[in-house]
């Protein structure tokens, strides 16, 4: 996926209105979701820490980005007013919710409290 001139990481889901429900809601894995729009700067400099984050907790978590301008029926579903705009799912429903732009070590706590422990 192409963002910003930049190639996501393959990790990286690119969510959108019509494939949330089956990538984010049916997710056996809990799910890190960016909302995010190209014109976005605090959203563009957390996209390393996003992409990061898929790489690391790869089989533990799912993490994916959803362009608020392209897909505005899941944004306006979760409330989204601000981006950049992190939501964890597990089991189809938002259990953590951050507003702006974190550091990479914010982001990993995020996903690291509900990540799936590794045996």
């Amino acid at each position: 996926m192409v963002t910003g001139g930049r190639i996501l990481s393959d990790k990286v889901l690119n969510l959108t209105d019509e494939n949330f429900e089956a990538e984010v809601l049916r997710s056996k894995e809990p799910v890190l979701v960016d909302f995010w729009a190209s014109w976005c700067q605090p959203c563009r400099m957390i996209a390393p820490f996003v992409e990061e984050a898929a790489e690391q907790f790869a089989g533990r978590a799912r993490v994916g980005k959803l362009d608020v301008d392209q897909n505005a029926a899941v944004a306006d579903r979760y409330g989204i007013n601000g981006i950049p705009t992190l939501l964890v799912f597990k089991d189809g429903r938002v259990v953590e919710q951050r507003v702006g732009a974190l550091s990479k070590a914010e982001i990993f706590r995020l996903l690291e409290s509900h990540a799936i422990a590794l045996a």
